[in-house]
Protein backbone atom coordinates (compact mmCIF):
# COMPACT_ATOMS: atom_id res chain seq x y z
CA UNK A 1 0.00 0.00 0.00
CA UNK A 2 1.56 3.56 -1.12
CA UNK A 3 2.24 6.25 1.67
CA UNK A 4 3.18 9.55 1.15
CA UNK A 5 4.62 11.09 4.43
CA UNK A 6 6.14 13.97 5.80
CA UNK A 7 8.65 14.57 8.39
CA UNK A 8 10.29 18.25 9.75
CA UNK A 9 13.65 16.81 10.97
CA UNK A 10 15.90 18.88 12.99
CA UNK A 11 18.80 20.03 11.92
CA UNK A 12 21.48 18.22 14.13
CA UNK A 13 19.48 14.90 13.54
CA UNK A 14 19.42 15.24 9.86
CA UNK A 15 23.17 15.79 9.83
CA UNK A 16 24.52 12.34 10.99
CA UNK A 17 22.04 10.88 7.63
CA UNK A 18 23.21 10.04 4.57
CA UNK A 19 22.74 12.60 1.67
CA UNK A 20 20.23 12.01 -0.82
CA UNK A 21 20.95 12.88 -4.19
CA UNK A 22 18.21 11.45 -6.39
CA UNK A 23 14.32 11.08 -5.72
CA UNK A 24 14.31 7.14 -5.97
CA UNK A 25 16.46 6.45 -2.99
CA UNK A 26 17.87 3.10 -1.28
CA UNK A 27 19.02 5.08 1.57
CA UNK A 28 18.64 2.89 4.30
CA UNK A 29 19.08 6.07 7.10
CA UNK A 30 16.03 7.73 5.52
CA UNK A 31 14.47 4.48 5.63
CA UNK A 32 15.02 3.91 9.24
CA UNK A 33 14.40 7.27 10.66
CA UNK A 34 11.06 7.68 8.87
CA UNK A 35 9.68 4.32 10.33
CA UNK A 36 10.77 4.71 13.65
CA UNK A 37 9.28 8.15 13.76
CA UNK A 38 6.05 6.53 12.60
CA UNK A 39 6.55 2.98 14.10
CA UNK A 40 5.84 1.01 11.44
CA UNK A 41 7.62 -0.74 8.45
CA UNK A 42 7.27 0.97 5.22
CA UNK A 43 6.93 -0.37 1.72
CA UNK A 44 9.81 -1.27 -0.45
CA UNK A 45 10.59 1.45 -2.89
CA UNK A 46 11.09 5.11 -2.10
CA UNK A 47 10.51 8.18 -3.90
CA UNK A 48 11.81 11.50 -2.27
CA UNK A 49 9.11 14.50 -3.42
CA UNK A 50 10.46 17.39 -1.97
CA UNK A 51 12.98 18.58 0.30
CA UNK A 52 13.31 21.73 2.17
CA UNK A 53 15.03 23.90 4.93
CA UNK A 54 12.56 25.75 7.47
CA UNK A 55 14.76 28.31 9.34
CA UNK A 56 11.83 30.33 10.64
CA UNK A 57 13.27 29.28 13.97
CA UNK A 58 16.85 29.67 13.72
CA UNK A 59 17.58 28.15 17.31
CA UNK A 60 15.34 24.77 15.69
CA UNK A 61 16.60 24.80 12.08
CA UNK A 62 14.74 22.16 10.49
CA UNK A 63 15.00 20.14 7.33
CA UNK A 64 11.75 19.22 5.85
CA UNK A 65 10.85 15.63 3.08
CA UNK A 66 8.48 14.79 1.62
CA UNK A 67 8.42 10.99 0.82
CA UNK A 68 6.35 8.64 -1.22
CA UNK A 69 6.97 5.06 -0.17
CA UNK A 70 5.27 2.03 -2.51
CA UNK A 71 5.40 -2.13 -3.16
CA UNK A 72 5.92 -1.63 -7.34
CA UNK A 73 8.98 0.15 -8.66
CA UNK A 74 8.63 3.74 -10.04
CA UNK A 75 8.74 4.21 -13.51
CA UNK A 76 12.00 4.85 -15.01
CA UNK A 77 10.46 7.35 -17.82
CA UNK A 78 10.14 9.87 -14.58
CA UNK A 79 13.78 10.17 -15.68
CA UNK A 80 13.27 10.00 -19.50
CA UNK A 81 10.38 12.64 -20.07
CA UNK A 82 9.32 12.02 -23.57
CA UNK A 83 7.33 15.43 -25.18
CA UNK A 84 5.50 14.02 -27.54
CA UNK A 85 4.45 11.85 -25.03
CA UNK A 86 3.27 14.86 -22.60
CA UNK A 87 1.36 16.67 -26.03
CA UNK A 88 -0.34 13.56 -27.10
CA UNK A 89 -3.62 15.30 -26.70
CA UNK A 90 -2.76 18.13 -29.05
CA UNK A 91 -0.27 16.06 -31.16
CA UNK A 92 -2.51 13.19 -31.74
CA UNK A 93 -4.08 12.70 -35.22
CA UNK A 94 -2.85 13.36 -38.66
CA UNK A 95 0.21 15.72 -38.13
CA UNK A 96 0.27 16.10 -41.95
CA UNK A 97 -0.08 20.32 -42.24
CA UNK A 98 -3.10 21.53 -43.24
CA UNK A 99 -3.82 22.77 -47.14
CA UNK A 100 -4.18 26.33 -47.69
CA UNK A 101 -3.59 28.56 -50.99
CA UNK A 102 -0.83 30.50 -49.37
CA UNK A 103 2.20 28.13 -49.86
CA UNK A 104 3.11 26.71 -53.53
CA UNK A 105 3.22 22.79 -54.53
CA UNK A 106 7.00 23.67 -55.41
CA UNK A 107 7.90 24.90 -52.00
CA UNK A 108 6.07 21.58 -50.84
CA UNK A 109 7.73 19.23 -52.85
CA UNK A 110 10.89 20.83 -51.22
CA UNK A 111 9.48 19.72 -48.17
CA UNK A 112 9.45 23.06 -47.15
CA UNK A 113 5.67 23.79 -46.62
CA UNK A 114 5.75 22.30 -43.28
CA UNK A 115 8.72 23.79 -41.66
CA UNK A 116 8.42 26.19 -38.69
CA UNK A 117 11.41 28.41 -37.77
CA UNK A 118 12.29 28.90 -34.65
CA UNK A 119 13.56 31.91 -33.76
CA UNK A 120 16.20 32.31 -30.40
CA UNK A 121 17.67 29.93 -28.38
CA UNK A 122 16.66 30.76 -24.92
CA UNK A 123 14.45 27.91 -22.56
CA UNK A 124 11.27 29.21 -24.87
CA UNK A 125 13.06 28.37 -27.84
CA UNK A 126 14.48 25.76 -26.88
CA UNK A 127 11.98 23.85 -25.71
CA UNK A 128 9.59 25.07 -28.50
CA UNK A 129 11.65 23.30 -30.82
CA UNK A 130 12.35 20.00 -29.08
CA UNK A 131 7.87 20.03 -28.64
CA UNK A 132 8.00 20.54 -32.42
CA UNK A 133 10.40 18.12 -33.25
CA UNK A 134 8.94 15.27 -30.71
CA UNK A 135 5.73 15.55 -33.01
CA UNK A 136 7.43 15.63 -36.06
CA UNK A 137 7.52 19.09 -37.43
CA UNK A 138 10.50 19.91 -39.16
CA UNK A 139 12.25 22.93 -37.58
CA UNK A 140 14.77 25.13 -38.07
CA UNK A 141 16.33 27.45 -35.30
CA UNK A 142 17.97 30.61 -35.42
CA UNK A 143 20.16 32.17 -32.85
CA UNK A 144 22.09 35.44 -33.63
CA UNK A 145 24.75 34.89 -31.03
CA UNK A 146 27.20 31.78 -30.75
CA UNK A 147 27.52 28.63 -29.65
CA UNK A 148 27.90 27.81 -26.33
CA UNK A 149 31.52 27.09 -25.96
CA UNK A 150 32.33 30.12 -27.97
CA UNK A 151 29.84 32.54 -26.35
CA UNK A 152 31.57 31.85 -23.18
CA UNK A 153 35.31 33.19 -24.40
CA UNK A 154 33.42 36.07 -25.57
CA UNK A 155 32.21 36.62 -22.04
CA UNK A 156 35.34 35.52 -20.02
CA UNK A 157 36.92 38.08 -22.83
CA UNK A 158 34.65 40.46 -21.66
CA UNK A 159 35.62 40.40 -18.12
CA UNK A 160 39.47 40.15 -18.79
CA UNK A 161 40.09 42.69 -21.21
CA UNK A 162 36.87 45.00 -21.50
CA UNK A 163 36.51 43.94 -25.08
CA UNK A 164 32.27 43.60 -25.49
CA UNK A 165 31.04 41.54 -28.82
CA UNK A 166 27.79 42.39 -29.46
CA UNK A 167 26.60 39.65 -30.72
CA UNK A 168 27.91 37.23 -28.18
CA UNK A 169 27.76 38.18 -24.75
CA UNK A 170 25.50 37.32 -21.41
CA UNK A 171 22.67 38.27 -23.68
CA UNK A 172 23.15 36.79 -26.99
CA UNK A 173 24.17 33.35 -27.75
CA UNK A 174 23.26 29.45 -27.17
CA UNK A 175 20.99 29.27 -24.19
CA UNK A 176 19.75 32.82 -23.74
CA UNK A 177 20.51 35.53 -20.96
CA UNK A 178 19.66 32.98 -18.37
CA UNK A 179 23.04 30.44 -19.34
CA UNK A 180 24.91 33.09 -17.80
CA UNK A 181 22.84 33.61 -14.77
CA UNK A 182 22.05 31.03 -11.58
CA UNK A 183 20.33 28.95 -13.27
CA UNK A 184 17.35 28.85 -11.04
CA UNK A 185 14.02 26.69 -11.62
CA UNK A 186 11.50 27.49 -9.29
CA UNK A 187 8.62 29.83 -10.20
CA UNK A 188 5.51 30.64 -9.05
CA UNK A 189 3.55 29.40 -12.26
CA UNK A 190 1.02 26.34 -11.28
CA UNK A 191 1.47 24.34 -14.55
CA UNK A 192 1.76 20.58 -15.45
CA UNK A 193 5.16 21.47 -17.52
CA UNK A 194 6.88 22.16 -15.00
CA UNK A 195 7.83 18.71 -13.92
CA UNK A 196 8.52 17.68 -17.03
CA UNK A 197 10.60 20.57 -17.83
CA UNK A 198 13.20 19.44 -14.95
CA UNK A 199 13.14 15.69 -15.90
CA UNK A 200 13.99 17.22 -18.97
CA UNK A 201 17.02 19.05 -17.84
CA UNK A 202 17.86 16.34 -15.44
CA UNK A 203 18.48 14.11 -18.94
CA UNK A 204 20.71 16.56 -20.29
CA UNK A 205 22.93 16.85 -17.55
CA UNK A 206 21.54 18.60 -14.52
CA UNK A 207 21.80 17.07 -10.94
CA UNK A 208 18.66 15.10 -10.21
CA UNK A 209 18.74 16.98 -6.78
CA UNK A 210 16.57 19.61 -9.00
CA UNK A 211 13.52 16.95 -8.58
CA UNK A 212 13.09 17.40 -5.23
CA UNK A 213 14.50 20.69 -3.74
CA UNK A 214 12.20 23.04 -2.84
CA UNK A 215 14.45 25.80 -4.75
CA UNK A 216 15.84 23.64 -7.51
CA UNK A 217 18.83 25.69 -9.16
CA UNK A 218 21.55 24.19 -11.72
CA UNK A 219 24.10 27.25 -11.92
CA UNK A 220 25.94 28.85 -14.99
CA UNK A 221 28.02 26.42 -15.17
CA UNK A 222 26.17 22.56 -15.26
CA UNK A 223 23.56 24.83 -17.29
CA UNK A 224 26.27 25.65 -20.05
CA UNK A 225 26.55 21.79 -20.66
CA UNK A 226 22.82 21.11 -20.39
CA UNK A 227 21.71 23.59 -23.11
CA UNK A 228 24.70 22.18 -25.30
CA UNK A 229 23.39 18.74 -24.98
CA UNK A 230 19.87 19.74 -25.69
CA UNK A 231 20.75 21.17 -29.08
CA UNK A 232 22.70 17.82 -30.26
CA UNK A 233 19.65 16.38 -29.37
CA UNK A 234 17.53 18.88 -31.65
CA UNK A 235 20.11 17.78 -34.27
CA UNK A 236 19.90 14.40 -33.91
CA UNK A 237 16.35 14.80 -34.14
CA UNK A 238 16.62 16.10 -37.75
CA UNK A 239 16.30 19.95 -36.12
CA UNK A 240 18.62 22.64 -38.09
CA UNK A 241 20.75 25.38 -35.61
CA UNK A 242 22.16 28.14 -37.19
CA UNK A 243 24.48 30.21 -35.16
CA UNK A 244 25.36 33.95 -35.86
CA UNK A 245 22.61 34.48 -38.02
CA UNK A 246 20.50 37.05 -36.60
CA UNK A 247 16.65 37.30 -38.58
CA UNK A 248 16.44 40.85 -40.21
CA UNK A 249 12.77 40.93 -42.20
CA UNK A 250 9.58 38.54 -41.96
CA UNK A 251 7.50 38.05 -45.23
CA UNK A 252 4.36 38.25 -44.84
CA UNK A 253 1.22 37.36 -47.54
CA UNK A 254 -2.14 37.74 -47.01
CA UNK A 255 -1.75 38.63 -43.29
CA UNK A 256 0.19 35.97 -42.45
CA UNK A 257 3.70 34.67 -42.51
CA UNK A 258 5.34 32.64 -45.32
CA UNK A 259 8.94 33.26 -44.54
CA UNK A 260 11.98 34.53 -42.56
CA UNK A 261 15.10 36.40 -44.17
CA UNK A 262 18.00 36.05 -42.02
CA UNK A 263 21.90 37.21 -42.41
CA UNK A 264 24.73 36.96 -40.74
CA UNK A 265 25.25 38.56 -37.17
CA UNK A 266 28.69 39.94 -37.63
CA UNK A 267 28.32 41.78 -40.92
CA UNK A 268 24.68 41.91 -42.05
CA UNK A 269 25.81 40.19 -44.81
CA UNK A 270 24.96 36.57 -46.99
CA UNK A 271 21.00 37.32 -46.75
CA UNK A 272 18.99 33.90 -46.65
CA UNK A 273 15.42 34.07 -47.30
CA UNK A 274 13.97 30.85 -46.15
CA UNK A 275 9.95 29.82 -46.53
CA UNK A 276 8.24 28.48 -43.46
CA UNK A 277 4.76 27.82 -42.12
CA UNK A 278 4.85 29.30 -38.95
CA UNK A 279 7.41 31.39 -37.01
CA UNK A 280 7.76 31.17 -32.85
CA UNK A 281 9.57 34.45 -31.65
CA UNK A 282 11.43 33.53 -28.88
CA UNK A 283 14.02 36.85 -29.58
CA UNK A 284 14.57 37.31 -25.23
CA UNK A 285 14.12 41.01 -23.79
CA UNK A 286 17.29 42.63 -25.31
CA UNK A 287 16.89 41.99 -29.22
CA UNK A 288 15.73 45.70 -29.82
CA UNK A 289 16.59 46.16 -32.92
CA UNK A 290 14.46 42.90 -33.68
CA UNK A 291 10.76 44.73 -32.44
CA UNK A 292 11.80 47.54 -34.17
CA UNK A 293 11.74 45.92 -37.18
CA UNK A 294 9.03 43.87 -36.23
CA UNK A 295 7.30 47.30 -35.57
CA UNK A 296 7.66 48.46 -39.27
CA UNK A 297 6.16 44.96 -40.52
CA UNK A 298 2.88 46.31 -38.70
CA UNK A 299 3.25 43.32 -35.46
CA UNK A 300 1.70 44.45 -32.95
CA UNK A 301 4.01 45.43 -30.47
CA UNK A 302 3.25 47.79 -27.51
CA UNK A 303 5.00 49.51 -24.12
CA UNK A 304 4.92 47.92 -20.78
CA UNK A 305 6.04 48.60 -17.32
CA UNK A 306 8.88 47.09 -16.60
CA UNK A 307 11.65 47.46 -13.52
CA UNK A 308 15.02 48.98 -12.82
CA UNK A 309 17.66 49.76 -10.22
CA UNK A 310 21.08 48.41 -9.24
CA UNK A 311 23.02 45.52 -8.04
CA UNK A 312 23.67 44.90 -3.95
CA UNK A 313 26.27 42.98 -2.70
CA UNK A 314 27.11 41.24 0.55
CA UNK A 315 29.58 39.11 2.30
CA UNK A 316 27.62 35.51 1.81
CA UNK A 317 28.54 34.66 5.45
CA UNK A 318 26.67 37.68 6.49
CA UNK A 319 23.45 36.34 4.79
CA UNK A 320 24.03 32.84 6.13
CA UNK A 321 24.50 34.12 9.69
CA UNK A 322 21.24 36.40 9.09
CA UNK A 323 19.20 33.48 7.14
CA UNK A 324 20.55 30.65 9.95
CA UNK A 325 21.82 31.88 12.61
CA UNK A 326 24.34 30.20 14.79
CA UNK A 327 24.09 26.97 12.38
CA UNK A 328 24.89 28.94 9.59
CA UNK A 329 28.15 26.76 9.06
CA UNK A 330 26.10 23.15 9.08
CA UNK A 331 27.41 20.91 5.96
CA UNK A 332 23.44 20.51 5.62
CA UNK A 333 22.85 24.06 4.78
CA UNK A 334 23.32 25.45 1.46
CA UNK A 335 24.48 29.33 0.65
CA UNK A 336 21.56 31.16 1.65
CA UNK A 337 19.39 33.01 -0.16
CA UNK A 338 16.34 35.80 0.28
CA UNK A 339 13.26 37.33 -1.39
CA UNK A 340 12.57 40.65 0.06
CA UNK A 341 10.29 43.78 -0.84
CA UNK A 342 9.06 46.65 0.74
CA UNK A 343 6.64 50.02 0.25
CA UNK A 344 8.34 53.31 0.64
CA UNK A 345 7.13 56.76 1.09
CA UNK A 346 7.16 57.81 -2.71
CA UNK A 347 4.60 55.04 -3.27
CA UNK A 348 7.08 52.85 -5.41
CA UNK A 349 8.15 49.05 -3.78
CA UNK A 350 11.88 48.08 -3.61
CA UNK A 351 11.82 44.34 -4.12
CA UNK A 352 14.97 41.35 -4.73
CA UNK A 353 15.36 40.00 -7.94
CA UNK A 354 17.29 37.09 -9.60
CA UNK A 355 19.36 36.61 -6.11
CA UNK A 356 22.82 34.66 -6.70
CA UNK A 357 24.03 33.24 -3.32
CA UNK A 358 27.50 32.72 -3.64
CA UNK A 359 28.49 34.74 -7.38
CA UNK A 360 29.46 37.23 -8.58
CA UNK A 361 28.02 40.55 -10.68
CA UNK A 362 28.35 40.63 -14.28
CA UNK A 363 28.94 42.65 -17.47
CA UNK A 364 25.02 42.32 -19.11
CA UNK A 365 25.45 44.55 -21.51
CA UNK A 366 25.20 43.97 -25.34
CA UNK A 367 25.13 47.32 -27.43
CA UNK A 368 28.34 49.37 -27.23
CA UNK A 369 28.60 52.76 -25.06
CA UNK A 370 26.52 51.17 -22.33
CA UNK A 371 26.79 49.26 -18.78
CA UNK A 372 24.23 47.13 -17.90
CA UNK A 373 24.62 44.69 -14.76
CA UNK A 374 23.36 40.91 -14.18
CA UNK A 375 23.99 38.34 -11.36
CA UNK A 376 25.50 34.94 -11.99
CA UNK A 377 26.33 31.82 -10.18
CA UNK A 378 27.51 28.62 -10.53
CA UNK A 379 26.12 25.27 -9.11
CA UNK A 380 28.69 25.00 -5.69
CA UNK A 381 27.38 28.83 -4.79
CA UNK A 382 31.06 28.62 -2.95
CA UNK A 383 31.84 32.94 -3.92
CA UNK A 384 32.58 35.23 -1.07
CA UNK A 385 29.48 37.45 -1.99
CA UNK A 386 26.43 37.38 -2.23
CA UNK A 387 24.63 39.85 -5.18
CA UNK A 388 20.56 40.62 -5.93
CA UNK A 389 19.25 42.76 -8.08
CA UNK A 390 17.37 45.34 -5.63
CA UNK A 391 14.90 47.31 -8.51
CA UNK A 392 12.13 50.05 -9.06
CA UNK A 393 9.40 49.59 -11.11
CA UNK A 394 8.56 52.38 -13.54
CA UNK A 395 5.99 52.81 -16.34
CA UNK A 396 5.11 55.28 -18.73
CA UNK A 397 5.53 58.59 -16.50
CA UNK A 398 8.82 57.36 -15.78
CA UNK A 399 9.56 56.89 -19.66
CA UNK A 400 6.60 58.81 -21.07
CA UNK A 401 4.28 57.56 -23.53
CA UNK A 402 5.90 58.53 -27.14
CA UNK A 403 5.33 55.09 -28.89
CA UNK A 404 5.71 51.64 -27.92
CA UNK A 405 9.61 51.98 -27.68
CA UNK A 406 9.79 54.50 -24.65
CA UNK A 407 10.47 52.24 -22.41
CA UNK A 408 13.93 51.15 -24.33
CA UNK A 409 14.62 54.55 -24.83
CA UNK A 410 14.69 55.26 -21.42
CA UNK A 411 17.08 51.43 -20.51
CA UNK A 412 19.42 53.09 -22.89
CA UNK A 413 19.46 56.25 -21.31
CA UNK A 414 20.53 55.14 -17.87
CA UNK A 415 22.74 52.19 -19.42
CA UNK A 416 24.49 55.33 -21.18
CA UNK A 417 24.89 57.23 -18.43
CA UNK A 418 26.61 54.41 -16.28
CA UNK A 419 28.81 53.46 -19.09
CA UNK A 420 29.73 57.78 -18.73
CA UNK A 421 30.09 56.91 -14.88
CA UNK A 422 32.39 54.19 -15.32
CA UNK A 423 34.74 56.07 -17.38
CA UNK A 424 34.59 53.31 -20.56
CA UNK A 425 36.11 49.98 -21.07
CA UNK A 426 32.69 48.40 -19.54
CA UNK A 427 33.46 49.42 -15.79
CA UNK A 428 30.83 50.07 -13.67
CA UNK A 429 29.90 52.80 -11.31
CA UNK A 430 29.81 50.97 -7.83
CA UNK A 431 28.93 52.83 -4.41
CA UNK A 432 29.39 51.88 -0.40
CA UNK A 433 25.39 51.47 0.79
CA UNK A 434 26.78 53.89 3.26
CA UNK A 435 27.73 56.81 0.94
CA UNK A 436 25.04 56.01 -1.38
CA UNK A 437 22.54 56.88 1.48
CA UNK A 438 25.18 60.32 1.95
CA UNK A 439 24.57 61.41 -1.61
CA UNK A 440 28.29 60.83 -1.42
CA UNK A 441 30.98 59.66 -3.91
CA UNK A 442 33.19 56.66 -2.90
CA UNK A 443 36.15 56.60 -2.08
CA UNK A 444 37.11 53.51 -0.32
CA UNK A 445 36.13 49.88 0.08
CA UNK A 446 34.75 48.43 3.57
CA UNK A 447 34.70 44.98 3.89
CA UNK A 448 32.82 44.09 0.59
CA UNK A 449 34.80 43.73 -2.40
CA UNK A 450 32.83 44.17 -5.42
CA UNK A 451 32.81 40.95 -7.58
CA UNK A 452 32.00 42.90 -11.11
CA UNK A 453 34.64 42.23 -14.20
CA UNK A 454 36.36 43.92 -15.64
CA UNK A 455 36.14 46.59 -12.99
CA UNK A 456 34.21 49.31 -10.85
CA UNK A 457 34.49 53.08 -10.77
CA UNK A 458 33.57 54.62 -7.32
CA UNK A 459 30.90 56.92 -7.95
CA UNK A 460 27.86 58.55 -6.72
CA UNK A 461 25.05 56.63 -8.04
CA UNK A 462 22.50 59.75 -7.59
CA UNK A 463 24.01 61.01 -10.62
CA UNK A 464 22.41 58.65 -13.26
CA UNK A 465 19.35 56.88 -11.65
CA UNK A 466 16.56 58.98 -11.67
CA UNK A 467 15.67 60.37 -8.46
CA UNK A 468 12.12 58.63 -7.33
CA UNK A 469 14.21 55.49 -7.86
CA UNK A 470 17.27 56.67 -6.18
CA UNK A 471 14.74 57.97 -3.08
CA UNK A 472 12.98 54.52 -2.91
CA UNK A 473 16.01 52.63 -2.96
CA UNK A 474 17.56 54.66 -0.22
CA UNK A 475 14.78 54.33 2.11
CA UNK A 476 13.95 50.69 0.89
CA UNK A 477 17.64 49.36 2.27
CA UNK A 478 16.55 50.92 5.54
CA UNK A 479 13.60 49.56 5.74
CA UNK A 480 14.87 46.13 4.73
CA UNK A 481 17.00 46.15 7.63
CA UNK A 482 13.96 44.85 9.65
CA UNK A 483 13.52 41.86 7.29
CA UNK A 484 17.24 40.57 6.74
CA UNK A 485 19.61 41.61 9.48
CA UNK A 486 22.96 43.59 8.42
CA UNK A 487 20.93 44.29 4.66
CA UNK A 488 21.47 47.60 5.53
CA UNK A 489 25.53 47.04 5.69
CA UNK A 490 26.76 50.73 5.23
CA UNK A 491 29.76 48.30 3.40
CA UNK A 492 27.15 46.43 0.83
CA UNK A 493 28.15 47.30 -2.74
CA UNK A 494 25.81 48.88 -4.97
CA UNK A 495 26.77 48.28 -8.94
CA UNK A 496 24.62 50.22 -11.51
CA UNK A 497 22.68 49.61 -13.71
CA UNK A 498 19.99 46.82 -13.52
CA UNK A 499 17.95 47.61 -17.00
CA UNK A 500 17.26 44.11 -18.18
CA UNK A 501 15.25 42.33 -15.55
CA UNK A 502 12.28 41.64 -17.86
CA UNK A 503 11.61 43.04 -21.66
CA UNK A 504 10.68 46.65 -21.88
CA UNK A 505 7.63 45.46 -24.51
CA UNK A 506 4.69 43.28 -25.24
CA UNK A 507 4.59 41.45 -28.75
CA UNK A 508 0.43 41.44 -28.62
CA UNK A 509 -1.01 37.77 -28.83
CA UNK A 510 -4.65 36.29 -29.34
CA UNK A 511 -6.20 33.22 -26.72
CA UNK A 512 -4.62 31.26 -29.24
CA UNK A 513 -0.68 32.28 -28.85
CA UNK A 514 -0.85 34.18 -32.17
CA UNK A 515 0.13 38.10 -32.91
CA UNK A 516 -3.11 39.89 -32.64
CA UNK A 517 -1.78 41.44 -36.19
CA UNK A 518 -0.16 38.55 -37.98
CA UNK A 519 -1.63 34.93 -38.26
CA UNK A 520 1.01 31.85 -37.96
CA UNK A 521 3.37 34.17 -35.83
CA UNK A 522 3.68 33.14 -31.94
CA UNK A 523 5.26 35.44 -29.91
CA UNK A 524 7.33 33.48 -27.37
CA UNK A 525 8.72 33.70 -23.36
CA UNK A 526 10.28 36.55 -21.86
CA UNK A 527 10.64 38.82 -24.80
CA UNK A 528 7.50 38.96 -25.73
CA UNK A 529 6.45 39.84 -22.62
CA UNK A 530 4.27 36.82 -21.48
CA UNK A 531 7.52 35.11 -18.97
CA UNK A 532 9.94 35.69 -16.50
CA UNK A 533 12.79 33.22 -15.77
CA UNK A 534 14.32 30.24 -16.82
CA UNK A 535 11.01 28.42 -15.79
CA UNK A 536 8.18 30.06 -16.87
CA UNK A 537 10.14 30.67 -20.63
CA UNK A 538 10.55 26.71 -20.90
CA UNK A 539 7.01 26.41 -20.13
CA UNK A 540 5.75 29.31 -22.52
CA UNK A 541 7.79 27.55 -25.29
CA UNK A 542 6.22 24.51 -24.92
CA UNK A 543 2.72 25.97 -24.73
CA UNK A 544 3.58 27.75 -27.62
CA UNK A 545 4.55 24.89 -29.67
CA UNK A 546 1.35 22.96 -28.82
CA UNK A 547 -1.04 25.84 -29.79
CA UNK A 548 0.67 25.87 -32.89
CA UNK A 549 0.73 22.26 -33.88
CA UNK A 550 -2.81 22.25 -32.68
CA UNK A 551 -3.56 25.32 -35.55
CA UNK A 552 -1.80 24.28 -38.51
CA UNK A 553 -0.72 20.56 -37.95
CA UNK A 554 -4.01 19.13 -36.43
CA UNK A 555 -5.95 17.73 -39.82
CA UNK A 556 -8.73 16.06 -37.44
CA UNK A 557 -8.61 19.23 -35.45
CA UNK A 558 -11.98 21.49 -35.93
CA UNK A 559 -11.60 25.29 -35.85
Amino acid sequence: MDKEIQLSIPLSSYESLEKIHSPYTDNCDIRKYFEKKIKSKLPKFCRILKKSIDARHKQDIRVVISALFTDEPFEEELMNPDLAMFVRNTCSGDLRQKQDETTSSEEADKGQKSRVVVCGSGPAGLFAAMTLLACGVPVILLERGEDIDTRTSDVTRLKEEGILNIHSNVQFGEGGAGTFSDGKLFSGVSDGRKDLILRTFVRYGAPKSILFDAHPHIGTDILRIVVKNMRKEIQKCGGQVLFGRKMTDIGVRNGRVVSVTHVASYNGGDAVTIPCRALILAIGHSARDTFHMLAERNVDVESKPFAVGVRIEHRQESIDRAQFGDCFESPVLHPANYKVVTATSTGRKLYSFCMCPGGEVVCGSSEEGGVVTNGMSEYARDKENANSAMLVGCDESDFGSDGWDGGIVFQRELEKKAYVLGKGGYYAPAQRVGDFHAHRTTTAWGNVTPSYRPGVVMSNLWEILPHEIAKTIDEGLVLLQTKIRGFDDPDAVLTAVETRSSSPVRIRRDERGESVSVAALYPTGEGAGYAGGIMSSAIDGIRQAEALIKRYFRTDMVE
